[in-house]
């Protein structure tokens, strides 16, 4: 069994790359980190897999008011996932609407242009594509980013986290079609208490992992 502890995000990485082997050398296999957190865990998993990494940049809409209740979701690709429910019982309107997704989609696009520094959007169709992240607790994020990347077409969408509550990954399986949390502490306080080095990743980070991975790409793409 891993280790409920990990030492760094790093660690981390190398602990969920061990349980998804079976990807390894695939060339329909790209591993997608949610930024910011995600990116150092899933350079690592891409790394060791032999796969191409990119970054899927997601911005949770929450409700006016109730900032942790998701009411949808925008996405890189231009994706937007309204969930009808939360809107219907709380009758909010399209105006409400609209305006959390206007603020949301620029911190989107201000992450695009810092991160992919010109480059465009992966294709996910026909791909299977593993959603990393750091670790989840209500995972309301990764299940906007699981139904924002279906929108997009790929063969198959599997999530893959360091660490979540057993109950968390027990709902993203009924959305994703493998789900993979290397750890599920008992009880889980928060995503922090799993790892013993648990720093925010900055920008120049995120950009510094893509730049290195892309570099990679580029050098075995055939010309």
């Amino acid at each position: 069994m891993p280790r409920t502890l990990f030492r760094d995000r790093v660690e981390a990485g190398d602990t969920l790359a061990g349980l998804l082997g079976h990807y390894a050398g695939r060339p329909d296999v790209l591993v997608l980190a949610l930024p910011r957190g995600g990116v150092p865990v899933a350079a690592r998993v891409a790394h060791a897999l032999g796969t191409p990494l990119d970054v899927f940049v997601v911005r949770k809409l929450g409700v006016p008011g109730q900032p942790e209740l998701a009411m949808g979701a925008i996405a890189t690709g231009g994706v937007r996932v309204v969930n009808e429910q939360v809107v219907g019982r709380l009758r909010l309107g399209e105006a409400e609407l609209q305006r959390v997704a206007e603020a949301e989609e620029r911190e989107l696009a201000r992450r695009e242009r810092s991160y992919r520094e010109g480059r465009g959007p992966p294709d996910l169709a026909g791909q299977v594509v593993i959603l990393v992240d750091d670790g989840l607790a209500t995972g309301s994020t990764m299940r906007a980013a699981v139904a924002a990347a279906r929108r997009l077409g790929p063969a198959r969408v599997v999530v893959a986290v360091p660490t979540a509550p057993a109950s968390t990954c027990q709902r993203l399986g009924e959305e994703a079609d493998e789900v993979v949390c290397a750890t599920t502490p008992r009880p889980f306080r928060a995503v922090g208490y799993s790892y013993r080095s648990f720093p925010q990743t900055s920008d120049e980070e995120v950009r510094s992992l893509l730049r290195a991975a892309w570099a990679q790409q580029d050098q075995h793409r055939p010309r």
